[in-house]
């Protein structure tokens, strides 16, 4: 909130800051967020007009320190429902090395967390998310931005410092659109804009990052049988294209970097190369040729395939 307020005050915008509630005295210094110089209003709001996140007025564990393990035991306890976004998610989550310090996505890959949950290894990775909480569980659909008792909650600009500065050692993020250089389009899709946020900080500056996504959309329906994929429908929308609309994240940059960057999929794998995109990886039941190579713009460089990990198929 301080640097908002203080750019809104200095470009000579207005301050109105909503409150539940007025003191009968001054508040202790060090508990001042944003000083009154910063302030042009004060409104008092209505109790039920402070939601905490875009779908829940309030949940105690966003604020809460984790004072035991079965304050876990709901996550570790609810298992991710089955389907693509499981299978990319525990994939995802096969890259989570002891001791990272890693940055969440919204979409698919807000799975990774729940995934880390069931696999019982949160205490040994620390997960982050972009508005500020550091450590627990990132909370997923209209509460992403917020965690299940996080050991800490900085302010959002200090969160982009460290990222910025190359604290990360993990992030799984989505991407909509891949092409043959390595590059991914979150932001722009014809004439519709999304923006990029801070996909860009996080992408270029995380020394290890797992792009999530299907390979196709726009209808794609999926089943597991017998640990085997099966494409039931296929999808519409190609996702790996020739050129991608607009480069969110360059693969020309992360090569230099020296940065690890992989793109997983529902049914593979793939590695960036100086050279460009590699196959490393094929989901069983998956034949490379028709399901995969025929369904990319580009041709992908093919040597050393091996099967995808199998427990993401159980």
């Amino acid at each position: 909130m301080l640097p908002i307020a203080q750019a809104a005050h200095n470009s000579g915008g207005k301050v109105i800051a909503q409150v539940k509630r007025l003191l009968d005295r001054p508040a202790p210094p060090n508990q001042v967020k944003v000083p009154g110089i910063l302030v042009d209003h004060v409104v008092i709001a209505d109790e039920s007009e402070h939601p905490q996140t875009f779908a829940e007025s309030l949940n105690a564990a966003y604020f809460s320190p984790r004072s035991s393990k079965e304050a876990l035991g709901e996550f570790e306890s609810e298992n991710m429902a089955p389907g693509v976004r499981r299978i990319i998610a525990a994939r995802a989550c096969d890259e989570l090395l002891p001791g990272a310090i890693a940055n969440l996505g919204i979409g698919i890959p807000e799975g990774v967390g729940r995934i880390a949950a069931e696999r019982k290894i949160l205490d040994q990775i620390t997960l982050t998310v972009e508005s500020g909480p550091i450590g627990g569980i990132p909370a997923g659909g209209l509460s992403f931005g917020a965690s299940a008792w996080p050991e800490a909650i900085i302010d959002q600009p200090a969160q982009f410092d460290f990222y910025d500065g190359g604290g990360l050692d993990y992030a799984a993020l989505g991407a909509a659109q891949v092409d043959q250089f390595g590059n991914v389009n979150v932001s722009k899709f014809h004439d519709r804009v999304a923006g990029v946020g801070g996909f860009v900080n996080i992408s270029q500056n995380a020394r290890r990052v797992v792009f999530c996504g299907t390979l196709t959309s726009g209808g794609l329906e999926v089943e597991v049988v017998d640990g085997e994929l099966r494409i039931l429908k296929e999808g519409s929308i190609r996702k790996f294209v020739d050129h991608v609309e607009q480069v969110s994240f360059s693969g020309k940059v992360a090569v230099q970097s020296g940065h690890e960057i992989l793109y997983v999929t529902e049914r593979a794998v793939f590695q960036l190369t100086p050279e460009g995109l590699r196959l490393t990886e094929v989901a069983p039941g998956i034949d490379i040729q028709t399901q995969i190579l025929n369904l990319i713009d580009f041709s992908p460089i093919v040597e050393n395939v091996r099967p995808m990990n199998a427990s993401c198929f159980e």
